[in-house]
């Protein structure tokens, strides 16, 4: 005989609590007592209760699951981000989907179609940019959302997210203040990227600020990865002056230009400095540990699903929230070499 499936009413007996508190218990966690909580988890894994989803959605007009759409996991800075956004979630008694797009807007778009056809209650974005019909179609469907990684100045869209271009002018600034006049940079790729474009420009407002420029032989563009950090410190390395200080578009590809200094034997920090975005938890750890920016990346996860939350259950919420960043020097920075001129004393260090 086919065993019949267990119902909720099952689990309340089993756990002596009402139907209503079992629901609860799955739906809203954090509003019953531990001890009643945890009755109620060893009847549902006793019995091996699942609850019937597409039925409480029908009921409840809710999936009581969230969507993301993220650039990519290959990047741990975006991982911190996306666990402290589970687990706030998961504490509400929401489920996390995640998708990926690559940095292609056009993935993007199609990636939350099929996430808000599959009936999630909101969506998180990283960045503001994005394909117009992306913004179409949550208006259209009356899906909340809320932006991530970075700030909308308008207002027309909730947003929680860090100044880029201003952390990227303090780290310049800290360059500058150093000494260095001959500064290169490895940037992310821009396009679709506004956070990349926004450092590359806070680096470029920083240098102007002081009567410099960056010339377009001392700026590459590479993928967030590190073998792109090493092969960016590389081809910076031929150029002539060499530059004495670089700066990367992120803590990865910092690493990997770290990585390719010791490959040339070009000594840190005092042949050239180098310095990251991010504050990756491998980079205090390295030796030497890198200069870089802090982000409150985890933060904003937490955050950014508060946020969210609220707009699900249609209470107000704060439409950009912005976090603090700051400079964090450790031993990959200092001045540039004193002495012979510039030119000649990284002439005479290549060898050339």
């Amino acid at each position: 005989m086919k065993k019949r499936p267990v119902k909720l009413s099952d689990v309340a007996r089993a756990a002596k609590v009402s139907t209503a508190t079992v629901s609860r218990a799955l739906s809203l966690p954090h509003l019953v007592k531990p001890d009643t909580r945890a009755r109620i988890e060893r009847a549902v894994n006793e019995l091996s209760y699942i609850a019937h989803g597409t039925a409480r959605a029908l009921a409840s007009r809710r999936s009581r699951t969230v969507g993301a759409v993220i650039p990519t996991l290959y990047n741990a800075i975006f991982a911190n981000t996306t666990h402290a956004l589970q687990k706030t979630l998961d504490d509400a008694g929401y489920a996390l989907v995640l998708a990926f797009h690559e940095f292609d807007p056009n993935n993007e778009l199609r990636l939350a179609r099929t996430l808000i056809e599959r009936g999630i209650d909101g969506i998180v974005l990283v960045g503001t940019e994005h394909h117009a019909g992306l913004f179409e179609l949550i208006r259209a469907m009356q899906i909340p959302y809320v932006l991530t990684w970075a700030l909308d100045r308008t207002g027309r869209h909730p947003c929680v997210g860090f100044d880029n271009r201003h952390a990227a002018v303090m780290l310049t600034d800290h360059l500058l203040d150093l000494g260095h006049t001959e500064i290169a940079m490895i940037s992310g790729l821009t396009a679709h990227n506004e956070r990349a474009r926004e450092r590359l420009q806070g680096v470029r407002e920083a240098m102007a600020a002081r009567g410099l420029s960056l010339p377009r032989e001392r700026l590459t563009e590479r993928p967030y990865t590190l073998s792109s950090g090493r092969a960016g410190l590389a081809a910076l390395m031929r150029t002539k002056p060499r530059p004495t200080a670089v700066i990367c578009g992120n803590d990865v590809l910092a690493i990997g230009a770290i990585a390719e200094c010791k490959e040339l034997g070009v000594e840190l920090p005092h042949e050239v400095s180098i310095t990251g975005f991010d504050d990756m938890e491998i980079s205090s750890l390295i030796g030497p540990g890198l200069t870089t920016v802090h982000f409150p990346t985890g933060e904003m996860g937490r955050i950014g699903s508060i946020m969210l939350l609220a707009l699900i259950s249609g209470a107000p919420v704060s439409r950009c929230h912005e976090l603090p960043v700051r400079l964090v020097v450790r031993g990959t920075t200092a001045p540039p070499l004193a002495g012979a001129p510039r030119r000649e004393q990284l002439t005479r260090i290549a060898g050339d």
